[in-house]
């Protein structure tokens, strides 16, 4: 790690250094002394001497000094402020951007430059209303300025200013041509809940709409309907709208099965709720779909009917909630707990199958068999066996 450390201050100042030697050649080219010139370049390589042999504090301090005795060198105030940042030093960082932008006869390129790194000095220290106020001008300044409405998207984010980021993110998207929907899609789903929390339903319906207007398949957007429906007593428009999550996005069924199910026992449609648990389980592999199930078929056919589908289906899909489920029911037959060992033991065989045996202890990286090497992250020694396997 040493090493890359030093690599990293090398690659860090190396820029800096050009810009130094640079400001040196087109100081020479002006009517300057011999002598300044002299001092410029004796400088220089003592600083480039210094970044060669690791010691980037003293380099940077000759820099420093470059800059200084040609402080209308533009690149080399900037470069040296962003260092200054990356370094911590934030309150230096400002100072010295804060006099750029208010340096005379700057181009509107360097303007903008100048106004975009003083933003993120004020960023990198929590100042977030002074920020907003130098990535507002920078807009205002550039309407093209897409790297300071990315900041001013996140500005608002924090400060959960859920409509001027809207605002923000329509107009990068304009900038830039890049797709915003499915993130406007949750500042308006932010909003809806909101308005849900305040009792204002038409104004949760409404941010629910603009967002499926955003993100046509937004699974947050459809979890909201489903909500704001249950809440208003309309059980018939909460199945739909939890259904269509749930064939939108599979992964959430889990999310939405509980105030679904009670939807249709509200309604009193319990083939309408089989029938779409069977849909689920052809499209979903996870357990829920089948507990679900599980329950119904025990409700109206029985215990051992029900034990006897959640055997089948666990053979397809182990699951550890699914054994627990098992037992249970067996012990609520009073069935052979011989058959019922052979099923846990099946159940439990795949599960070690699929689970893995090592982990990286850096990269999370999961493994079935020891590595030295980390095939993930590339770290040495740092995969190692899971607290619950054993060689057996």
């Amino acid at each position: 790690m040493e090493f890359i450390s030093e690599w990293f201050w090398f690659f860090l100042l190396l820029p800096i250094a050009a810009v130094s030697g640079w400001v040196i050649g087109r100081r020479g080219g002006e009517r300057h002394s011999d002598t300044q010139v002299s001092r410029l370049s004796t400088t220089y390589f003592r600083g480039l001497n210094y970044l060669l042999n690791e010691q980037p504090d003293k380099a940077i301090e000759l820099f420093l000094h470059i800059a200084e005795l040609d402080k209308d060198t533009f690149e080399t105030q900037v470069a040296l402020g962003h260092l200054f940042r990356r370094r911590g030093e934030v309150d230096r960082a400002i100072r010295l951007h804060q006099a750029l932008v208010q340096r005379p006869g700057l181009s509107d390129q360097q303007r903008v430059q100048a106004l975009l790194a003083l933003g993120e000095d004020y960023m990198r220290s929590g100042l977030l209303d002074r920020a907003e106020t130098v990535f507002s001008d920078l807009v205002a300044l550039d309407m093209r300025a897409p790297l300071a409405l990315r900041h001013l998207i996140g500005i608002y984010q924090a400060e959960r200013d859920w409509d001027k980021a809207i605002e923000n993110a329509r107009r990068y998207e304009e900038a830039t041509g890049e797709p915003m929907g499915k993130l406007i899609a949750q500042f308006e789903c932010e909003l809806a809940d909101r308005h849900r929390a305040a009792g204002e339903v038409d104004a949760a319906r409404a941010a629910v709409k603009r967002a499926y207007e955003a993100d046509a398949n937004s699974v947050r957007a459809g979890m909201l309907e489903g909500r704001i429906e249950v809440d208003a007593g309309s059980d018939a428009g909460a199945i739909r709208a939890f259904e269509r999550v749930a064939r939108v996005d599979p992964d959430y069924l889990p999310e939405i099965l509980p105030p679904l199910l009670d939807c249709y026992e509200r309604v009193g449609d319990a083939p309408g709720a089989r029938a779409f648990l069977a849909e689920m389980c052809e499209h979903y592999r996870g357990i829920s779909p089948v507990l679900a199930l599980t329950r119904m078929v025990e409700a109206e056919d029985g215990v051992p009917a029900a034990r006897a589908y959640l055997a089948r289906q666990l053979k397809d899909r182990p699951s550890v909630r699914g054994e627990a489920a098992l037992i249970d029911l067996t012990l609520a037959e009073g069935a052979d707990p011989l058959a019922t060992l052979h099923d846990l033991k099946h159940i439990t065989d795949q599960l070690l199958v699929r689970n893995p045996s090592y982990r990286c202890n850096r990269c999370g990286f999961g493994a079935r068999s020891h590595h030295w090497q980390c095939p993930s992250c590339k770290e040495w020694g740092t995969i190692k066996p899971l607290l619950n396997y054993a060689v057996v």
